[in-house]
């Protein structure tokens, strides 16, 4: 099982916007697709010095090779329009998981 992990630091102005986004649309039709199984979104408790708030979305799949078609198929869309609604008020980066052991 792998984990497809998304960090993103949201600046305040648009808080709610994009959390609202991301329940209701972004995290939907990523799991729509197919390719996982099941996503949370949990939110980091620490105090950002830049700012914001910063927010770990977690996607299960059960291959890299599922991964790498989504990396291929569909991630260049959603990149795309998260970048459309909200540019620079946004910072994210990426994480592979690889599920271990679970106790």
């Amino acid at each position: 099982m792998i984990i497809y992990n998304i960090t993103t630091n949201i600046h305040e102005s648009v808080h709610d916007q994009w959390l609202n986004w991301m329940q209701q649309k972004h995290i939907p039709e990523i799991l729509a697709t197919g390719k996982f199984s099941s996503a949370r979104i949990v939110k980091v408790l620490v105090d950002e010095e830049m700012g914001g708030t910063t927010y770990s979305v977690q996607y299960v799949t059960d291959s890299k090779e599922t991964l790498e078609k989504y990396y291929l198929e569909d991630e260049p869309a959603f990149s795309q329009e998260a970048l459309r609604l909200f540019a620079d008020k946004m910072l994210s980066f990426r994480t592979e998981l690889e599920f271990i052991s679970e106790h």
